[in-house]
Order: C-alpha cells, then structure tokens, then sequence
C-alpha cells in the first residue's frame, strides 16, 4: 500500500514540476517568430517566414505578402501546438489506464 501511494505521488509531482516538452523545432521557430511579431516585431526577412511556414507544411507563394503568411504561420503554430496538447493527453490517459 505504501509503494503505490508512493508510486503515484511521484508521479503526480514529476506532472507538475517534470522537464515540460520541448517543442519540435519547426513548431519552436515559428512560435518564435510569432511571439516576436506580437511583442512588436517587425518580419525584416520575407524569406525566413516563408521558410519557417513551408517547414510547418504551409504551401507559401514567393509572392504572397507577407501578413497573409504571417497569419496562416499562426493558425499552423496553433494547430501543433493543440495536437502535441492532445497527444500528451492521450499518453498521460493511456498510462493511468483512464483512471484519475
């Protein structure tokens, strides 16, 4: 009795205070790059965005402006960020067995 309720204490504290997951790199340059736009950031390098959301799978046009980039980089950035949200979910749910 006293293992298991060890068990899960530690495991309850590793949630909590764990290494958080990093970010798949394609997914972290552009939550970057995003975040810097909200702060105030001006994208100087076309390019770059264009890079950034081709990574994500975004199909970008040389010759599309850049805002219009820009917003469809953040609803990409959302998108994965929701799917490793759920995927985790589903691991944490999958490892307790459904049980809370």
């Amino acid at each position: 009795m006293q293992a298991k309720r060890r068990t899960r204490l530690l495991k309850t504290l590793n949630s909590l205070f764990g290494r958080r997951r990093s970010l798949p790199p394609e997914l972290q340059a552009g939550k970057d790059v995003v975040e810097a736009i909200d702060a105030g950031g001006v994208p100087l390098n076309p390019v770059r965005i264009n890079q950034i959301a081709r990574n994500l799978g975004l199909e970008v046009a040389t010759s599309a402006p850049v805002e219009q980039t820009v917003e469809r980089l953040r609803a990409a950035v959302e998108r994965g960020t929701q799917a490793l949200a759920a995927q985790a979910a589903a691991n944490e749910n999958k490892q307790t067995g459904g049980r809370k």
